[in-house]
């Protein structure tokens, strides 16, 4: 008897660890198919085959919620959108709270233009998870589809209030800006002041038309200024050109008469690119020609860290006997959530060839060295109407061995429309 009881034990033991082992075996079966799958149609393009062997590996787990979200998102990119209907209803009804599921339902619907059911699910999923930031995002797309333009807009400020540096929404908002506001007219003024340098303070007003297309936008600008008791002006016309989700670029030429006041010709060219962790990077060159052409290069790496963008750029001109160089360090926080209302401040040493109301100070063929410090401030008012004030104190040297201090002050309004 004690003999059998053993054996049974022992039998039993052993049951147990063969139906323990197969389902071990089962599991690391349905993720090795998974994984399979993922590969027929991320490498492959494959949809059919990633069908397939998601059905095998729901035959060994069948409630695998990704495997069916992932089977059902193949069927969609084969314009099947019932069948991918039907398996998300599926996981939707057995598992309310899972957002993944809620966020293909949404795709499905977008994919297949169907703006309003899929506005429906973001807003059941958000139900669940009032701050996921991939169904705002996804919301405001179809926000977008629905021509609802100001709706979205505020769904992705609601993103970037607490994710200033994500990419998607800022590339989202951009496009928003440009379909909501074609046009925009702009006037400034900025008033330098100089303790001992210049007898006389400097003017220059800036009035610039920018116009938004499906490629960027482009901007004409006419700048008046009076320096060493001169009047001059200047012509120039901007563009940002969009090349991918990623890259954009930034093309820039100006001409004036007044050589001098002005440099007879400016250019400039950057490539942006929005990285990877909220960072984003620019290198690019600029030109200036008074009496003879000068190359600048610059280089420019940001990082967003919630509301705020930190900074770093630098200006190098190749000379006969060295490099001037340029640096500066700057933060921006974005109080709202976006590029119209912020705060900044900016600290650095040497002159920008970017900066209007010092370019005239890099007609010398002395390499001047300078340390400035200044703070901006940018706000709308009804979204139409954004107002930007600027000072800053510069310690120039203007000779070598002589040094003093420029004040800057500036005030700004742009009209969208």
């Amino acid at each position: 008897m004690y003999f059998n009881t053993l054996l049974y034990t022992l039998f039993g033991f052993t049951l147990l660890f063969c139906s323990n082992s197969a389902l071990a075996q089962s599991s690391d079966n349905s993720d090795d198919l998974f994984k399979s799958a993922r590969a027929a149609s991320f490498d492959k393009k494959d949809y059919a085959a990633a069908i397939d062997l998601s059905r095998q590996a729901l035959a060994i787990s069948p409630d695998y919620a990704d495997i069916q979200i992932f089977m059902a998102r193949n069927y969609a990119w084969s314009d099947q959108y019932d069948s991918a209907r039907k398996i998300l209803a599926s996981v939707v009804q057995k598992k309310p709270a899972y957002i993944d599921a809620w966020s293909a339902s949404a795709d499905v619907e977008l994919w297949d233009d169907q703006y309003v059911v899929a506005l429906e699910l973001c807003n059941k999923g958000l139900e669940q998870e009032p701050t996921n930031k991939e169904l705002l995002l996804k919301k405001a797309k179809v926000l977008k589809a629905l021509k609802r333009n100001q709706e979205a807009t505020s769904v992705v400020k609601q993103v970037l209030k607490t994710d200033a540096g994500n990419n998607e929404a800022r590339a989202l908002a951009t496009r928003l800006k440009g379909e909501s506001y074609k046009n925009k007219v702009g006037i400034s003024y900025d008033y330098t002041y100089f303790d001992k340098q210049y007898s006389d303070p400097w003017h220059i007003v800036s009035l610039d038309y920018t116009r938004q297309t499906n490629i960027g936008s482009f901007t004409g600008r006419i700048n008046y200024a009076n320096r060493f008791k001169e009047n001059g002006v200047q012509l120039e016309v901007d563009a940002y050109p969009h090349i991918s989700k990623t890259f954009y670029s930034y093309v820039s030429v100006g001409y004036s008469g007044d050589v001098g006041v002005f440099p007879k010709y400016r250019g400039g060219f950057s490539l942006y690119a929005n990285l990877p962790k909220s960072f984003e990077a620019e290198a690019g060159i600029r030109y200036l020609y008074f009496s003879s052409s000068t190359w600048i290069y610059t280089a420019y790496l940001g990082k967003y860290y919630k509301n705020w963008l930190f900074g770093a750029r630098t200006y190098l001109t190749p000379g006969n006997s060295s490099i001037s160089q340029s640096y500066s360090l700057s933060a921006r926080y974005y109080y709202s959530g976006d590029a119209d209302n912020l705060l900044a401040v900016n600290i650095g040493s040497g002159i920008s060839p970017d900066d209007r109301t010092t370019t005239a100070l890099l007609n010398s063929t002395y390499k001047l060295m300078s340390k400035k410090v200044s703070a901006s401030w940018k706000f709308a008012v009804k979204r139409f109407n954004i107002f930007s004030l600027n000072a800053g104190l510069i310690n120039q040297e203007y000779q070598k061995d002589s040094r003093g201090n420029q004040l800057e002050f500036g005030v700004g309004y742009t009209r969208r429309f």
